[in-house]
């Protein structure tokens, strides 16, 4: 049976992830209240970010920069900084 989470992103009880998708509280965080869909389209919209700002993961500042999106995302009703360029297909 599938682990079901009620998710902090779409309000309402759906299956959760099988594994925190990194380490330490915030991990924890996103595994108790983000579902699979969520993290989803978490991961969709942080590829549109990483794309559009040219991000390297290898820089610090670029990784603090996609966890405060992901926050937003995920966690509040806030919306997340889209590049003035980019235009939705």
């Amino acid at each position: 049976m599938a682990r079901t989470v009620m998710c902090a992103k779409i309000k309402e009880q759906m299956e959760g992830l099988d594994f925190p998708p990194f380490p330490g509280e915030l991990g924890k965080k996103v595994f108790e209240n983000v579902s699979k869909e969520a993290w989803k389209q978490w991961l969709g919209q942080q590829t549109i970010l990483i794309n559009e700002y040219r991000l390297s993961s290898l820089d610090p500042k670029a990784r603090t920069f996609l966890m405060e999106e992901m926050q937003k995302f995920l966690f509040g009703d806030e919306e997340i900084d889209m590049p003035d360029e980019f235009k939705p297909v």
